[in-house]
C-alpha cells in the first residue's frame, strides 16, 4: 500500500465549532455547475478552502498543483470520470498520497462502489445527500488518514524533533523530558503550527474532556507554562497566547 501523507489538520478533529477553524484545502470535482457551487459555499461556510474544477482533467492538473488535502469527485463526468480521475491521482507520485471521496447519483449499485474502491477511492457517497452529511463522511476519511501515518511521524520545528512512535522529544540534539499530556500538547502545537488553537479544543483534544463536564481552561494554562519552561527560553516564544482566542505555534 502506498504512503500516504497526513492531512494539514490535526489527528482529533470533530465537528465542533472548534473543529470548523481548522481549516482543509478541499478539491470539488463535478460538471454540474449549480451543484458544485452549492457545496462549494457549503465547505467554505464550514471554514475549509474550496477549490474546484468541472471536470477529471482539470481537477487532475489542479490536484498537482495544489496539492489539497482530499479531493471530493463526482463519478459521472464527461471527458474524463470520476474513477479514471481516481486511478490517475493513484498513479502519480506527487497525488498518491491525497485522499479521494467518490459522489454518484447514476452509479448506485454495490458493483459499482466496489468498482471506485479498486480505483483507490477511500470512501463513496451516493446523491442525493445532504451537505453535513458529506462533510462528516470527508472528516472520517482525513481522521484515518492521519491515524495512519501517526505511527511514523516526526515532527520538526527550529531545532526540535519529536518522534510520534517513540514519544521522544530532543531540542539542539538534547532530550527534553516531557509528561504525556505535554508532549500530546507539543504535538498537537507542532502539526497545527500557524494555527490558532482554542482551551475548548484542546481539552477535547489533548486531555479528551466532554466540555459539557468539564471546561477549565487553567488545565491547558498550567501545562503550557511547564512545557514552554522546559522548552527553553527562546523555544518557548514560539508558543504565543492570542488573548481571547487561543495559542499558535509560530512558524
Amino acid at each position: 500500500m502506498e504512503s500516504r501523507r497526513p492531512p494539514s489538520a490535526v489527528l482529533a478533529m470533530s465537528q465542533t465549532t472548534e473543529g470548523s477553524s481548522l481549516r482543509y484545502k478541499i478539491l470539488l470535482v463535478d460538471d454540474e455547475q449549480d451543484f458544485r457551487r452549492m457545496l462549494r459555499s457549503f465547505l467554505r461556510e464550514a471554514g475549509h478552502t474550496v477549490l474546484d474544477a468541472a471536470s477529471g482533467r482539470e481537477a487532475l492538473l489542479a490536484a498537482v498543483d495544489s496539492q489539497p488535502d482530499i479531493v471530493i469527485s463526482d463519478v459521472q463526468m464527461p471527458d474524463m470520470d470520476g474513477l479514471e480521475l481516481c486511478r490517475r491521482l493513484r498513479a502519480e507520485a506527487k497525488t498518491a498520497g491525497i485522499p479521494v471521496l467518490l459522489m454518484s447519483g447514476a452509479s448506485k449499485e454495490e458493483r459499482d462502489q466496489l468498482e471506485g474502491f479498486a480505483r483507490g477511492a477511500d470512501d463513496y457517497v451516493l446523491k442525493p445527500f445532504e451537505p453535513p452529511i458529506l462533510l462528516a463522511k470527508t472528516l472520517a476519511v482525513l481522521r484515518r488518514y492521519a491515524t495512519a501515518v501517526e505511527v511514523c511521524e516526526v515532527l520538526r520545528a527550529d531545532g526540535v524533533r519529536l518522534d510520534v512512535q517513540a514519544r521522544t522529544v530532543s531540542h539542539g540534539g538534547k532530550r527534553v523530558d516531557l509528561t504525556r499530556k505535554e508532549f500530546d500538547l507539543l504535538t498537537l502545537l507542532l502539526r497545527k503550527r500557524g494555527h490558532v488553537l482554542s482551551a475548548q479544543f484542546l481539552l477535547e483534544s489533548v486531555w479528551g474532556y466532554d466540555l459539557a463536564e468539564y471546561n477549565d481552561p487553567h488545565t491547558v494554562t498550567v501545562h503550557l507554562s511547564s512545557l514552554r519552561r522546559k522548552l527553553g527560553s527562546k523555544l518557548s516564544r514560539r508558543i504565543v497566547t492570542v488573548p481571547g482566542s487561543g495559542y499558535r505555534f509560530e512558524i
